[in-house]
């Protein structure tokens, strides 16, 4: 039985999200967080403006906020909210309107990310993290995109540096999580 995409349009529902594009190498991003290899990608019409309307909150990582510090970005500027970046040295992040630094354990972070979504989901921006979550079955579903490229470095998805994938295809999966 093959498992074909979810294309049925996003909903909110108070999840924790992993949302990420992967090259078929594994990586989401390039070095220094590039993310210009994936210029040129297309998606289901309509989707951005379903992750906008659906997330409530995103949380991200310093490397991330580092490379793309502006919180007014995300999806292209059609989402607004509360944007938290997890950091081991807030005291020393560049500050911006909208973002909030916390120094916590993830799980405290999630916590404080589903609050502040307000009934929405928190989308998850980073792969160290949503690794961490993973681990820890704190994410609720994982939805990624695959590009026909191969990266061959720069930040990627496996569990332990250097490992290849843990996934030969990716497509949208809810994952239950322990309450």
């Amino acid at each position: 039985m093959s498992s074909l995409p979810d294309t049925r349009p996003q909903t909110a529902g108070g999840k924790v999200l992993w949302h990420f594009t992967m090259s078929l190498d594994g990586f989401v991003a390039g070095p220094d967080h590039a993310m210009d290899w994936m210029t040129g990608l297309t998606s289901r019409p309509g989707i951005v403006e379903e992750y906008a309307a659906t997330t409530g909150a995103v949380l991200g990582g310093r490397d991330g906020w580092e490379a793309y510090p502006e919180p007014g970005a995300v999806y292209g500027g059609a989402w607004q909210g509360p944007l938290f970046v997890l950091t081991h040295h807030p005291e020393d992040a560049r500050p911006a309107p909208g973002a909030t630094f916390l120094n916590c354990d993830v799980a405290e972070a999630v916590r404080i990310g589903l609050e502040a979504a307000g009934g929405k989901n928190l989308e998850v921006f980073s792969p160290t993290i949503g690794r961490q979550l993973l681990d820890r079955g704190l994410i609720d579903e994982i939805d990624c995109t695959s590009r026909r490229c191969c990266s061959a470095t720069g930040s990627g998805c496996s569990t332990t540096p250097g490992a290849p994938p843990s996934a030969s295809r990716c497509s949208t999966a809810t994952i239950p999580r322990p309450r």
